[in-house]
């Protein structure tokens, strides 16, 4: 297995270096540099190859997965293909109904971008269908679990090794107002609380080393304690977390695996700047993916759009990664228009963010819509369109006049205006 950071730590420019450098535009040999410093990273699937991190372009991922309560396969295959439709960089599989093997399996095959997963959501989901309970979980299942998905072709997984005993005292005092809100999260307190054990994912960190050289796995260190709401941001137990994390950093770096660090979910806008800048010293410079940050607390069936306010300050401040964040969360499994309005308001705020960073790329794609919106060109305005299905719905719906114009002002188009009195008086 050639292992991408340990060929960039050596000076050698992979194909997939050189192909991501090319659609970045960026200088190979300093993407390189930046992987082996780490960074950036590189995650692949088959034929599509992604970087994330240190002066490139903001990446979004779609989550999609079965419920215990919902499963239906086909209709997450559905979800897939219509976020991959409009352009998410990457998907997780986070199912928790149904045969997980066989669900992971076919959302992999089927996955034309890298596909992330949870392992401890299976781990501990067959500890209590074949034991009844957590506590019977072993060491071994965990890591069994992970070595399985990784096999199935996962790109990344989600371990969230910063969830420790110490952790657990500090929950214990009980000054958060929702606690744990993380699954996997919640999955390890509750393993660590019922059997005084510390998490393995921490304790045998340098075995999920192991299994990610195996496999040039991409190690994503999970936020199992973030603030689910705006009153516990950036108090003592999500920066434990983060510190914890960090010194897991400095290990994974030393063996050349390559890894991203998960951020806080809830946090009020004057606190996201100060979150991202910690988060990245702590961490090295690690990149850095995050849910949201959900701004607010009030707007359940609004989430994406609380989403992307907090992902876009984030994507500017310094944010590489968003996990986007539906009108279903806090509410309900999402439907496939759910996952679009996600996936759409996501790639908003990251491309909003980009243009902030001064991304070259992104500003020449917003220069090209305003000539073709100046022009009424709305051929190419769909074309340019983030969501092109929905520019096309929106303007076949109601009757146009005149292809020169929509019918907000109609006859009255303020640019058909002007182009007429131009002409006329010789400008």
């Amino acid at each position: 297995m050639i292992l991408e950071k340990q060929q960039a730590k050596k000076g050698i420019i992979t194909s997939a270096v050189r192909s991501v450098a090319k659609e970045e535009n960026i200088d190979a040999e300093k993407l390189a540099m930046s992987i082996a410093e780490g960074k950036s990273v590189i995650v692949k699937h088959r034929d599509s190859i992604k970087a994330i991190g240190e002066n490139l372009t903001i990446k979004v991922n779609t989550n999609i997965g079965t419920s215990p309560d919902v499963c239906d396969v086909s209709f997450e295959l559905k979800k897939l293909n219509r976020a991959c439709e409009l352009k998410t960089d990457t998907v997780m599989d986070l199912s928790t109904g149904g045969n997980l093997d066989t669900i992971r399996k076919k959302i992999v095959n089927a996955s034309s971008v890298p596909v992330g997963s949870v392992p401890i959501y299976q781990a501990v989901i067959e500890s209590i269908e074949k034991h009844g309970t957590i506590e019977a979980l072993k060491e071994d299942d965990i890591f069994d679990v992970i070595e399985r998905h990784a096999k199935d072709g996962v790109s990344f997984v989600t371990v969230h090794c910063g969830v420790t005993l110490s952790s657990l005292d500090i929950l214990k005092k009980k000054t958060r107002k929702t606690g744990v809100v993380s699954r996997g999260g919640a999955f390890i307190v509750s393993w660590m609380a019922l059997t005084g054990k510390e998490n393995p994912l921490y304790s045998n960190f340098d075995r999920l080393i192991e299994l990610a050289r195996k496999y040039d796995l991409i190690l994503s260190l999970g936020d199992g304690l973030r603030p689910g709401c705006l009153a516990d941001a950036t108090d003592n137990l999500q920066m434990s977390e983060l510190l914890t994390l960090g010194r897991c950093v400095e290990k994974a770096r030393d063996a050349d695996v390559q890894l991203i660090i998960e951020g806080p979910g809830h946090v009020p806008l004057n606190q996201i700047v100060p979150n991202v800048h910690l988060a990245k010293s702590i961490c090295g410079g690690a990149p850095l993916y995050l849910l949201g940050p959900i701004v607010t607390d009030i707007a359940p069936g609004y989430d994406h759009i609380t989403s992307a306010i907090g992902g876009a300050i984030a994507g500017w401040a310094g944010a590489d990664f968003l996990c986007y964040v539906t009108p279903s969360e806090h509410l309900a499994l999402p439907t496939i228009e759910d996952v679009e309005d996600g996936v759409v308001a996501s790639r908003i705020a990251a491309h909003a963010a980009d243009i902030a960073r001064g991304n070259i790329q992104a500003q020449k794609y917003d220069e090209s819509m305003a000539q073709a919106r100046y022009k009424r060109d709305w051929h190419q305005q769909e074309n340019l369109s983030i969501n092109p299905f929905r520019f096309k719905k929106i303007r076949s719906s109601q009757k146009i006049v005149s292809d020169e114009v929509c019918n907000m002002c109609g006859k009255y188009c303020a640019m058909r205006l002007m182009d007429e009195t131009m002409k006329k008086v010789g400008l």
